[in-house]
């Protein structure tokens, strides 16, 4: 479990990768999300670092906004 500075951090990266995508793109902002707290169960905290995981991610993702 994370504790709540890890998930406000992990939400503020989801927020600011996703920030040009729709909400209603649940797909590519499930995906984002997964990829990022892959990265922060490995003990990866770094917000850089979860932003980068999170733009590789975005650009992989499963959307029809492309």
């Amino acid at each position: 479990m994370l504790d709540p500075a890890t998930t406000a951090l992990l939400r503020a990266v989801l927020d600011e990768v996703c920030a040009s995508v729709s909400r209603t793109e649940t797909g590519a902002r499930t995906h984002v999300a997964s990829k990022i707290l892959e990265a922060a169960s490995r003990g990866e905290t770094s917000a850089d670092h979860l932003k980068q995981v999170g733009r590789q991610a975005l650009s992989q993702a499963p959307t029809m906004w492309r």
